[in-house]
């Protein structure tokens, strides 16, 4: 059953060609990321192209609850007057961040060193994932923490009223946690330092050096050595959000496995620490080409063009590329069932404690649908069938996992037979106008 009401099931099937121009949301990443530090600088920031998706309108009412004067302006306009490093106030009410992973750890960080205590919620789903992953290194700048079995939702956190700066090597590779030990370092004294071995994505390091901070990147025989001075007084900004590639990914592979299709991705992020799947794609034999590269606030942007690729090959995705493509597995995994051969995927284990435990959805829905998979604890194996030999036909559990539903979608437009999802419903989270925008493009999908 979908969290936030009535599940919505929803059936997909092969049409004609997909053809036209997919305008995908903002990136939810930056988005996120945008609203908290516009909301820990003094004065205003403004906003433009946010992602209003779930996940993100709930770390815009955190931050109001957290003092932040935050503003819709409408058409993805926004305006955040914020309070200063270290001026969150204690809000009144628990913080319910719905089904957002990166929303709950990255504003736990934020608060982690201020003098307040705040206890966080979310979602049936949410409320199933670990949280020590962020709240042991936080306890290090002597923040608490209590909250269920296994450190997950509901959970109270207890800021630090005398933090000290943290050296910290993050165990496995992680966005969040890196984010969260950088954000709640911010209010800590001194030079706060993050070590991770494998390299992901860096909007915050990109972003807090947007905002002021004094912040330093090193690759050294230790890994990538990040260096933040505590105590600055960041500097609003304007910020113009670029198109999310992580939402770009569904029209891009759906558009690879339709035939005839010819789909323009226009405005795309391109972070070298995002784009693992365009480069795997191409390797697949896929015919995908970016036009018009350019820099936007800092980041890398170009249009995406993706079309009929039926020469798809397996290949063996390299393990240290996983970081860069973690939430774009689920869609790379349908791809896969319409090449050629095998596709390997390994170093993956982040997978497992996601919205859900993507290998195992994504497998268990694939071989209702007529594809051979293998899976290990961080490893899985899709066999594909090639263009046009992939059944369908099944439906599936979503497991309230936005990406999860939206692959599934996807393998309907090219297989056999309709293939059907149990809960359409947790798409609104990250890309709020899914499945509008594919059927502008050609699809068929319907509500059932």
């Amino acid at each position: 059953m979908s969290a936030h009401g009535t599940p919505i099931p929803m059936m997909s099937e092969a049409a004609g060609p997909l053809t036209g121009t997919a305008d995908v949301p903002g990136d939810k990443s930056i988005s996120h990321r945008s609203l908290i530090l516009g909301a820990m600088a003094v004065g205003e920031t403004r906003i433009s192209g946010l992602l209003e998706g779930q996940d993100v309108l709930d770390t815009a009412k955190a931050m109001q609850a957290f003092g932040a004067d935050v503003e819709n302006l409408g058409d993805g306009n926004w305006r955040v007057h914020g309070v200063g490093v270290g001026g969150f106030a204690e809000p009144g009410n628990v913080i319910d961040c719905g089904n957002s992973g990166t929303g709950v750890r990255l504003i736990m960080g934020a608060m982690a060193t201020c003098p307040i205590t705040a206890t966080f919620t979310g979602d049936a789903s949410l409320n199933k994932r670990p949280m020590a992953r962020v709240t042991d290194p936080l306890a290090l700048f002597g923040t608490q923490a209590v909250g269920r079995e296994g450190g997950r939702l509901p959970m109270t956190i207890v800021g630090a009223k005398d933090p000290v700066p943290v050296r910290y090597t993050v165990p496995v590779p992680s966005a969040q946690v890196k984010s969260a030990v950088l954000l709640a370092g911010l209010n800590a004294p001194g030079q706060t330092v993050v070590i991770e071995k494998e390299a992901t994505r860096d909007h915050t390091e990109r972003m807090l050096a947007g905002f002021g901070a004094t912040i330093t990147v090193e690759d050294t025989d230790e890994g990538r050595v990040i260096t933040l001075t505590g105590q600055p007084e960041l500097v609003p900004q304007t910020i113009v959000v670029p198109r999310d590639p992580s939402s770009a990914a569904f029209p891009v592979c759906a558009a690879l496995i339709v035939p005839g299709s010819d789909v323009l991705v226009p405005n795309i992020g391109l972070n070298p620490t995002r784009a693992g799947l365009f480069e795997t794609l191409r390797e697949m034999g896929a015919d995908l080409t970016y036009e018009n590269p350019r820099e936007e606030g800092g980041e890398p942007v170009a249009d995406l063009r993706a079309k009929f690729s039926p020469d798809l090959k397996g290949i063996e995705v390299p393990p240290e590329r996983a970081a860069s493509m973690i939430d774009e597995y689920p869609v790379l995994s349908v791809v896969a069932a319409f090449a050629e051969g095998q596709t390997v995927m390994r170093g993956v284990k982040e997978l497992r404690v996601k919205e859900s435990d993507r290998i195992e959805a994504m497998a268990t829905g694939l071989r209702a649908n007529g594809i051979e998979v293998e899976d290990g604890e961080d490893w899985w194996i899709v066999t594909g069938r090639g263009h046009g030999k992939v059944p369908g036909g099944a439906t599936v559990e979503t497991h309230l996992d936005h990406r999860i539903a939206m692959s599934f979608l996807c393998l309907g437009m090219a297989s056999d037979a309709p293939v059907t999802l149990d809960d359409g419903q947790p798409i609104a989270t990250s890309f709020p106008i899914f499945e509008p925008l594919m059927t502008t493009l050609g699809a068929r999908i319907r509500r059932v």
